[in-house]
């Protein structure tokens, strides 16, 4: 049994059982599809000392986050636009100039970090992971090739100063040792930095049914409650919080170091605090409805797909995400009921979903073929997609998503 990774206790509580699924991420090319993959379990529990949610641990970090990993932040409109609205508001908010610098912690193809730089401000990105870390190159970004800890903090402090602001976008649920990553935060900042943390906010997941946002790269699945006490533990202080709309419900955190930070905790806090308190997330009652829900979304799923097929209309599915891999490989959903699943980024299509091996095209395919359903597997991006792909509804396609509950549509936004 895997002890608790933030207070070393054994968790108790069963959270969700996915039974088994291979990395979400694991795309397959067509010459692995002769070759066996691995399956890890994928169990997620609850520590009832503490309330952190996290999964039990089976893949070590280096054989989920690879140097193909197929994951670029910049194919989505709406998050370039939240990482612009993002750095717009923290240029005003903390005043950045030229003699500061930026650090974002798992960069990606340099998404956000561009917009700093167009603004003259110095920046550095964190990434472990080649692909991406080549492809936020190529917007002239520097980028450090490595997983963040207090070894990496260290070693840029000594080459380039502390740093006046950390930027941890949907990474800290990645970590698998919290303790190593939160700790750099505290050793890197100047006196005066500031650290901010965004993550999908735990109460979300469980109120909107979002079980498919559980896979391995997600280690902990997160909420105040338990990174207050996290952060605390490391020296640094949560002084605001924002919720925000991105992954279905997000938390945004700002942090400061605790011995020099002088910026007053703001009410939010608090009231986030009681929120989460009012939910009933120090109880174990509040953990024990998403697995009902999840095996409710994969039945009505399978029972749609397989009325759609006996009555000859052919379905074709939208965004190779992560989350469409777990809710398809949890679902038991094979290419007879879903042909194929489209994507823009040329590092998915061509390829086959992990798993169930259902393979992946470019858009002009979906031109081509004019499939009767397109079922949007990131859900988060709905609106998004459906507007994009409007056009379908010339042929009469129409949408559809499977969480929080089975909804079809007609051809554009809903």
């Amino acid at each position: 049994m895997n002890v608790c990774r933030h207070c070393g206790r054994v968790p108790s509580l069963t959270f969700l059982d996915l039974g088994t699924a291979p990395p979400s991420n694991a795309y397959l090319s067509a010459a692995q599809l002769d070759a066996p993959e691995t399956f890890f379990p994928l169990r997620v529990a609850v520590c009832e000392a503490c309330w952190l949610v996290q999964t039990h641990d089976y893949a070590g970090r280096e054989a989920l986050f690879t140097a193909d990993y197929a994951y670029f932040s910049s194919f989505s409109a709406s998050w370039l636009a939240h990482a612009e609205r993002y750095v717009i508001a923290m240029n005003s908010r903390y005043a950045l100039g030229p003699n500061d610098l930026v650090v974002e912690v798992a960069a990606n193809d340099g998404y956000l970090l561009q917009y700093f730089q167009r603004r003259g401000v110095p920046c550095l990105g964190v990434e472990p992971t080649a692909a991406t870390a080549r492809a936020a190159r190529t917007k002239g970004l520097e980028i450090v090739e490595e997983f963040f800890g207090v070894a990496l903090a260290r070693t840029l402090v000594a080459q380039r100063g502390a740093v006046s602001l950390f930027v941890a976008n949907n990474v800290l649920a990645h970590v698998p040792d919290l303790h190593d990553f939160v700790a750099g935060f505290a050793a890197a900042l100047r006196p005066d930095g500031v650290a901010t943390f965004e993550f999908p906010h735990l109460l979300k997941l469980v109120e909107g049914k979002q079980f498919d946002t559980i896979y391995h790269e997600h280690y902990s699945y997160l909420s105040l409650t338990t990174v207050v006490p996290l952060f605390a533990r490391h020296g640094l202080t949560v002084f605001d919080v924002e919720e925000l709309p991105t992954h279905g419900g997000s938390l945004r955190l700002h942090a400061q170091r605790t011995d020099s930070g002088a910026r007053a905790v703001e009410p939010a806090v608090a009231a986030m605090l009681a929120v989460e308190e009012a939910a009933g997330m120090r109880g174990a009652a509040f953990y024990g409805t998403l697995q009902a829900d999840a095996e409710r979304i994969k039945d009505d799923l399978n029972a749609y797909l397989i009325d759609c097929k006996r009555k000859g209309v052919r379905v074709a599915g939208y965004g190779a995400a992560a989350k469409g891999n777990t809710l398809l490989n949890f679902a038991g959903v094979r290419a007879d009921l879903l042909a194929y699943v489209i994507d823009r980024n040329p590092a998915k299509a061509g390829g086959y979903l992990p798993g169930n091996r259902i393979p992946v095209f470019d858009e002009d395919h979906l031109k081509a073929d004019r499939p009767d359903r397109i079922l949007i597997l990131p859900w988060n991006l709905r609106d998004e997609i459906a507007s994009q792909l409007s056009y379908a509804g010339a042929w009469g396609a129409r949408f559809v998503v499977a969480v929080p509950s089975l909804q079809e549509w007609d051809g554009g936004a809903a």
